[in-house]
C-alpha cells in the first residue's frame, strides 16, 4: 500500500516514473494539427511524425488547466509547422527538452479528457479530446440541449475476444473460447440494435484475428460510448465455476492476476509486442487517474451485468473485479470485460456451447446495458423521469 501511495504522489506531482525505449533513428515532429471529431463530440490532435514514435507518456495533468505529453527520443523537424489551437485547447507549446519533444496543452475547459494512441495507418500520434459524462450532466437546457444529446449512449462497441489464429482458452471437450464468445457477442448486438437510437459496432463478426491495441482504437474511432469485451474463463481446477466482470484497474486477488495474464498473453500472436512494454503498474495508475469518471461508470455497469447473471440466469457470480487487461487500456469510454464462465468446467462448457445458454448470457448483458443506459441518460435529462 505504501508503494501505491508513493506512486500516486509522484504522479500527481508530475515526477512519476517513465519507461523509455529506443526510438527509431531520425524520428521528428513535422506538424501539430487539430480536427473536429466526426461524431461532433470533441477534437483530434494529430502529431505528424516522420517515423514511428516508439515511446510516449500518457497525457499528464501539470495543473488543472494544463496537460503534458512527452515524445521520448524524438526531435522537431526544421520545417515544423505550428497550427492554431482549436476547441477546448486555448494554446499549446511544443519544445525540445533533454532529447525529447514535450507538448503542453493549455485548456479553456479543464474538465476535458485527453487520450493518446498511435494512428494505425501512419507514424503519427493521435490525441483525442473528450469531455467526461459529468461535464455533460451539468448542462441545463435550451440552446445547450444539443450538448447533452452528444453524450447520449448511442454507440456501443462489442468485442468478441480472440479469433483467427488466437483460439483463446481451450476447455473441456476441446471447446475453444473464440467459438463460444462470438455467438454471444452477435446475439448481444442483435438485442441492442432493437433499442431506439442505438448503433452497434463490432470489433469482429467472424473468425478473424485482431490485435488487442486495435480493438480499443477501433472503439474510439467509431465514437463509442460503451465498450464490452466478451471472454470465457479457464482454471486448472475443473470444478471452478462462475461469471466475473472486470473493469480496468490494479488487480487485488491472485485469481484476477491470473485471468489478466491469460488474456494479455495473446500478444504472442501480435506483430509489435514491444507496444505493451510501457503498460506497467505506474502507467496503469496514471490511466486510472486520467479516466476516473469512466472507471466509476465501468464499475457500475459491471455490477449490473453480474446482478443479471445471478438473478436472471441463475449463474454463480464471482463478482466485479479490477485488472489491467490490455484490451480495455485503449478504450476512452466506460469499458468492461465479461468472463461468461469456465469452459474448463465440463458443465459450464456444455451450457455455454448451447444456443439456449448463449442466448441467456447475451440477454443478461443486454438487460444490464439497457438499465445502465436508462439510468445514465436520465441523469443527463435525456429521457423522461418515471
Amino acid at each position: 500500500m505504501n508503494l501505491i501511495r508513493c506512486l500516486l504522489l509522484l504522479l500527481l506531482t508530475g515526477l512519476g516514473p517513465r519507461v523509455v525505449f529506443a526510438a527509431e533513428s531520425g524520428t521528428r515532429v513535422e506538424r501539430v494539427s487539430f480536427t473536429p471529431r466526426s461524431d461532433g463530440q470533441g477534437y483530434v490532435i494529430r502529431v505528424h511524425a516522420t517515423a514511428r514514435i516508439q515511446a510516449f507518456s500518457e497525457p499528464t495533468r501539470v495543473r488543472e488547466d494544463q496537460v503534458k505529453v512527452i515524445l521520448f527520443n524524438a526531435d522537431l523537424s526544421g520545417s515544423y509547422r505550428h497550427d492554431p489551437a482549436q476547441g477546448p485547447v486555448s494554446r499549446y507549446e511544443v519544445r525540445r527538452e533533454k532529447g525529447h519533444v514535450v507538448l503542453v496543452f493549455y485548456l479553456a475547459d479543464p474538465s476535458v479528457h485527453l487520450d493518446a494512441y498511435r494512428d494505425r495507418n501512419s507514424p503519427d500520434l493521435l490525441l483525442t479530446i473528450t469531455a467526461p459524462a459529468a461535464t455533460a450532466a451539468q448542462v441545463t437546457s435550451g440552446p445547450e440541449q444539443g450538448a447533452r444529446e452528444r453524450w447520449r449512449l448511442d454507440t456501443i462497441v462489442i468485442d468478441a475476444g480472440h479469433g483467427g489464429k488466437d483460439p483463446g482458452t481451450v476447455g473441456s471437450g476441446r471447446v475453444r473460447e473464440k467459438d463460444v464468445v462470438l455467438p454471444v457477442a452477435l446475439l448481444l448486438g442483435k438485442y441492442l440494435e432493437d433499442l431506439p437510437g442505438v448503433r452497434v459496432v463490432y470489433t469482429r463478426k467472424d473468425d478473424r484475428f485482431l490485435e488487442l491495441k486495435d480493438r480499443g482504437h477501433l472503439a474510439n474511432e467509431a465514437g463509442g460510448k460503451l465498450f464490452i469485451s466478451i471472454h470465457a474463463n479457464a482454471a486448472g481446477n475443473r470444478s471452478a465455476t462462475g461469471t466475473e466482470t472486470f473493469f480496468l484497474g490494479m488487480h487485488k486477488t491472485e485469481a484476477a492476476r491470473k485471468a489478466m495474464e491469460r488474456e494479455n498473453s495473446v500478444v504472442q500472436y501480435e506483430s509489435d509486442q514491444d507496444h505493451y512494454k510501457t503498460f506497467d503498474d505506474s502507467a496503469l495508475i496514471r490511466r486510472q487517474l486520467a479516466q476516473s469518471a469512466y472507471m466509476r461508470q465501468s464499475e457500475q455497469l459491471a455490477g449490473l451485468v453480474e446482478q443479471q447473471f445471478a438473478e436472471r440466469v441463475g449463474r454463480r457470480s464471482r463478482g466485479v473485479k479490477q485488472a489491467g487487461f490490455w484490451v480495455l487500456w485503449g478504450a476512452s469510454m466506460p469499458a468492461i470485460l465479461v468472463e461468461l464462465g469456465f469452459i474448463t468446467n465440463p458443465g459450464e462448457a456444455a451450457f455455454l456451447t448451447t444456443e439456449a445458454g448463449q442466448a441467456y448470457m447475451a440477454s443478461a448483458i443486454f438487460r444490464a446495458v439497457r438499465d445502465f443506459k436508462d439510468h445514465y441518460e436520465k441523469g443527463l435529462n435525456l429521457v423522461a423521469s418515471e
